[in-house]
C-alpha cells in the first residue's frame, strides 16, 4: 500500500491568534467564501503552461481550500500549505489523501511561519488581501526570511476597492512602496485576470534581490 505523505498539523497556532483564526473559521462554517473560485486561478495555470514556474519547493501561505496546491503537487511540486482556519486545513488535507497526492498541510498564522530551509517560490494569492493592513510590513518581512536569494513570489494583487474589511484593496504603488525596489525586483509583465467575484487581480512576479 503506498504510504500517503499530506499532512497537517494543529499544534504552534498562537492563543493570541485565537480571534483571527475564529473569524475566518466562522466564514466557512456560514458558506461566505467569496473568494474561492473553485478551481486554479487562471494565472497560475498561465504560468505553469508557460513554464515560467516550473517544480521547486513552494510556499503557498492562506491557502484556503487549496485548489492552486493541488494542481502544484500534481505537477511535481514540493509544496507547503498553511491555513489559518481548520476548515480548509481539513478539506485540503482529505482531497489530498483522496488524489494519492504529497503535499505539507499546516495550520498556521501566516504571520508566524518560519521554516528551517528558505522556499524557492512562494504563491500569493489571497493572504495579503485578507490581513489587516497595519500587518502587511510584517507580512512582507516573513515572506522575504522565507525566500531564497533569488526566489520569486508569484503574486496576484486583489483590486477591491475595499479599505474596511478583508479583502483590502491592494493598490498597486502601495504595493510597490511595501515591497521595494531595494529588496524586490518586479516584473515588468503583469497582467490582470477577472475574479468570480467581480473583482480584478493584477498578476505580477517579485524576485528577491541577491543580498
Amino acid at each position: 500500500m503506498k504510504e500517503n505523505h499530506a499532512a497537517t498539523s494543529d499544534t504552534n497556532l498562537d492563543h493570541s491568534d485565537g480571534s483571527m483564526s475564529g473569524a475566518w473559521q466562522e466564514r466557512y462554517d456560514a458558506g461566505k467564501t467569496g473568494w474561492d473560485r473553485g478551481e486554479p486561478s487562471p494565472a497560475l495555470l498561465h504560468w505553469l503552461n508557460q513554464d515560467t514556474l516550473s517544480s521547486c519547493r513552494i510556499l503557498v501561505p492562506g491557502c484556503g481550500r487549496g485548489h492552486e496546491v493541488v494542481e502544484l503537487a500534481s505537477r511535481g511540486f514540493e509544496v507547503t500549505a498553511i491555513d489559518i482556519a481548520m476548515t480548509p486545513v481539513r478539506e485540503l488535507t482529505h482531497r489530498l489523501t483522496k488524489s494519492d497526492l504529497v503535499a505539507e498541510v499546516l495550520r498556521k498564522d501566516v504571520l508566524g511561519f518560519s521554516s528551517s530551509e528558505p522556499f524557492d517560490a512562494i504563491y500569493e494569492q489571497t493572504s495579503l488581501c485578507a490581513l489587516e493592513p497595519g500587518n502587511w510590513a510584517a507580512y512582507e518581512t516573513r515572506l522575504h526570511r522565507c525566500l531564497k536569494p533569488g526566489g520569486r513570489i508569484f503574486a496576484l494583487l486583489m483590486q477591491s476597492n475595499r479599505h474596511d474589511a478583508p479583502p483590502f484593496h491592494c493598490e498597486l504603488r502601495q504595493i510597490k512602496q511595501l515591497f521595494s525596489d531595494t529588496r524586490w525586483s518586479w516584473s515588468d509583465d503583469a497582467f490582470n485576470v477577472d475574479h468570480p467575484s467581480g473583482m480584478t487581480e493584477i498578476a505580477t512576479i517579485l524576485t528577491k534581490r541577491e543580498s
